[in-house]
């Protein structure tokens, strides 16, 4: 099975979990070699809060339960469970419309030669977005985009 398969499987199998203990599956990366993977998988609140240290330390053990059933690699690999830091990536139509005014860091196929761009998130729809750029307002469908994460402010 190909890696976005399986990352979608995976994606599919944990997020109703997630949603029946009131987090937010945020994301699930899969990195590393082929003969050392690494299963991320990236959980928040549904409120403002943000996670607990000890609610992460809860979700391993579910998240592990759920990962193990699926079984998504022969042999090893290692479990990562954790917030989705300051640079949270989005990912669902929702996510975007959450955290309209903020910077966001969008990796696009290709626009104008350009492939990253960096402004504030815009209006969000169920088929894409705008961002504010410098350079002026750029419509992106959500299947253009490659990965779109928040720029943290200082």
């Amino acid at each position: 099975m190909a890696k976005e398969d399986v990352r979608a499987a995976l994606v599919a199998a944990l997020e109703p979990a997630a949603a029946e203990r009131g987090l937010d599956l945020v994301e699930v990366e899969l990195t590393g070699a082929t003969k050392a993977p690494v299963v991320r998988v990236y959980l928040d609140t549904l409120g403002d809060e943000g996670i607990s240290l000890d609610e992460v330390a809860e979700a391993t053990a579910w998240v592990s339960e759920v990962v193990e059933a699926f079984d998504p690699f022969p042999g090893s690999y290692t479990l990562e469970v954790s917030s989705p830091g300051l640079d949270r990536p989005l990912r669902r139509p929702s996510d975007f419309e959450r955290f309209v005014g903020e910077q966001v860091e969008a990796r696009v196929k290709g626009h104008e030669g350009k492939r990253t761009f960096v402004g504030a998130l815009g209006p969000a729809t169920d088929t894409g977005f705008v961002l504010h750029t410098h350079d002026g307002d750029l419509t992106i469908a959500y299947e253009d985009l490659q990965s779109c994460r928040l720029v943290p402010t200082f």
